[in-house]
């Protein structure tokens, strides 16, 4: 087994990407299966699949800071 470092990457206004060995939790500690090896967490607040973006920034027009 490779362990791949850990990386987050915030992408313009949209989500953080997840990249490496990382483990995620719910609020009550439960474990949240990864099922890519490139995971995008939301930002927005917006998302129906929390933590996971599923891309409502877009129509909603998230921005980011700082570009």
């Amino acid at each position: 087994m490779s362990i791949r470092p850990a990386t987050i990457t915030p992408y313009p206004d949209g989500p953080l990407l997840v990249r490496g060995d990382v483990e995620l939790f719910t609020v009550e500690g439960e474990p949240i299966p990864l099922r890519r090896r490139t995971s995008a967490l939301c930002r927005c607040g917006l998302s129906a699949i929390k933590p996971f973006c599923d891309g409502t920034h877009k129509a909603a027009g998230f921005r980011t800071e700082g570009r």
